[in-house]
């Protein structure tokens, strides 16, 4: 059923109906449980017309794996699908409540979070206009479509090295250091071992498909450009109490093997409880979420350790 519920009860919430939470979800549909999604369609690739990576699914349209992915969700007839945004959610006795932002409020024995992170990118002029056509952050999803042409990195901080060092499989490698960084003499040995450009001149712009144009006027046409952006998760998790940890990008939900978060009865999965992730590993994730909160409505939630 489609945002048509008659009860504000159910089994498990699911905060989020991208790939992640749709997964999850489908477990617990499987499983004859009453399954509510709160999606508020903000999925994190909607930016990349095509998706890499997935076992055959690879280079579909990211918005068509989803649909089809609702679409096949919804023909279970107990899970309902609210659209809109989690405002809060507070543990309740045995359970969780969790009301939208217009105020509906909705209560669930076991809660699901997948929702996803939110990129900040560096301020560069022309970079956001290109996310996800010609400006990525994972060379998995979109290395191997550059056809081995140029690819610049725009360096954020440290962990831009790491992309410029894994880069070089995909194409010609030149690490624009921005003012962000400055490696060392080992790392510059290494950089070049791989045969990575270093330039140190700031940039100005982004322009053309990726051109990076710096202050002094030189512009480096690229096939692509790749950075690392910042990441902030969604309050929610905080909120409950679970416990969050600091990767290179931004804080994340710690889980367990099972996707458990230090909150009993708190499933989080996808984005929000990895430190880099893409549809493949947000599914995967999903399915371990949706089974361990499944079993837990039986043998009890236990958090994280």
């Amino acid at each position: 059923m489609d945002t048509s519920h008659t009860s504000s009860e159910f089994d498990a919430i699911v905060v989020g109906g991208s790939y992640a939470g749709l997964s999850a979800a489908m477990q617990l549909a499987r499983a004859r449980r009453r399954v509510l999604v709160i999606d508020a369609g903000q999925r994190r690739n909607r930016y990349a017309s095509h998706s890499h990576g997935f076992l055959t699914q690879d280079g579909r349209e990211a918005s068509a794996i989803a649909a089809e992915g609702r679409s096949q969700l919804m023909a279970y007839p107990n899970v309902t699908w609210q659209e809109g945004t989690a405002a809060s959610a507070v543990a309740n006795g045995d359970g969780f409540d969790v009301a939208l932002q217009d105020g509906h409020a909705f209560q669930a024995r076991r809660l699901v979070l997948a929702t996803g992170v939110v990129d900040v990118l560096p301020p560069v002029e022309g970079l956001a206009d290109r996310w996800g056509s010609s400006v990525f952050h994972c060379p998995y999803c979109h290395g191997y479509e550059l056809e081995q042409g140029d690819i610049g990195v725009l360096a954020t901080g440290p962990m831009s090295l790491h992309h410029a060092m894994m880069l070089p499989d995909w194409g010609k490698v030149t690490l624009f250091l921005n003012e962000m960084l400055e490696p060392d003499e080992g790392q510059l040995a290494a950089l070049a071992e791989r045969g990575v450009a270093v330039e140190r001149t700031p940039v100005a712009r982004i322009a053309g498909k990726a051109d990076v144009v710096l202050r002094d006027g030189r512009s480096f046409p690229m096939a692509g450009l790749f950075v690392m952006s910042r990441t902030h998760n969604s309050p929610l998790a905080e909120a409950l109490g679970c416990a969050l940890e600091e990767g290179p990008l931004g804080m994340y939900v710690r889980t367990d093997a099972r996707q458990a978060s230090t909150v009993a009865g708190v499933f989080c999965c996808g984005d929000a409880a990895r430190i880099a992730g893409s549809v493949a590993l947000a599914v995967a994730d999903g399915a371990m979420a949706g089974v361990a909160a499944h079993q837990s409505l039986i043998f009890g939630a236990l958090p994280a350790a």
